[in-house]
């Protein structure tokens, strides 16, 4: 992280710099009781991001409005924000389609709500399109985040449709061109659990240019009820992955 990450004095270069294309990018998030120190948590990655030009777009799927995440949002009073309680839970796939609905990007980042993205991670997402001509599907690096400490990085190969055959690989950061989303369809609920594996495969089978930035951009939070910490904890992945495939 010393020798590899932006120190802030990077940072603040990175938040000034003009870009030829500067396109919108909406972060797609499914919430569904979410706790609210892993939400302070990436909304704070979020808004402290170097590149601006975001929308945040929040589904909530759960049973029951959450006033205090509620009154959080209007507080930080960010236009980039737009929040909508669904009523209605429709799992991970519909609570995911239902923020891309409101989405009004160029490209779609799908995030978690209980993960945190690294501060330059739009930024670099930009670069690479800016340096790459008809890019439509770009992922990064990524590592599991234990308690406030930074484990097991993911460093991972350019496109490598063998590997992704075998499992997701990809998984975050992974952002796509609303053209190309447009085109391959949203999630599918049949594959909840590996809903993301099922886009990828359909994302990367039609995309144009596929774009891999070697460098960790997304932080995949561990806890008890989630696979970045166990993944038998789920074993219906398992299942969802190989009808995927």
């Amino acid at each position: 992280i010393k020798n590899n990450e932006p120190d802030l004095k990077c940072l603040e270069k990175q938040s000034k710099a003009k870009f030829n294309i500067m396109p919108k990018i909406s972060i797609v998030i499914p919430m569904y009781n979410t706790q609210e120190n892993f939400l302070d948590e990436l909304l704070d990655s979020i808004l402290g991001q170097t590149y601006s030009n975001f929308e945040l777009c929040l589904a909530d799927g759960s049973p029951k409005e959450n006033q205090i995440i509620k009154k959080k949002l209007e507080k930080i009073n960010d236009t980039r924000i737009v929040y909508k309680f669904l009523n209605k839970n429709d799992g991970i796939s519909g609570n995911t389609n239902a923020a891309i609905e409101i989405a009004t990007g160029d490209y779609i980042a799908f995030c978690d709500h209980d993960d945190v993205l690294s501060k330059n991670a739009l930024y670099e997402v930009v670069k690479a399109i800016n340096e790459n001509e008809n890019v439509d599907f770009i992922y990064s690096d990524e590592d599991i985040l234990v308690d406030g400490i930074r484990k097991n990085p993911h460093f991972k190969p350019d496109f490598s449709p063998d590997l992704l055959r075998s499992y997701n690989y990809i998984c975050h950061l992974c952002v796509v061109k609303r053209e190309l989303l447009n085109k391959v369809g949203m999630l599918n609920k049949e594959y909840d659990g590996a809903q993301d594996y099922d886009f990828v495969l359909r994302a990367t089978e039609q995309a144009k240019n596929i774009i891999h930035i070697p460098k960790i951009l997304y932080h995949w939070r561990a806890h008890e009820l989630s696979t970045a910490g166990d993944s038998s904890s789920k074993n219906y992945v398992f299942e969802a992955a190989k009808k995927a495939i």
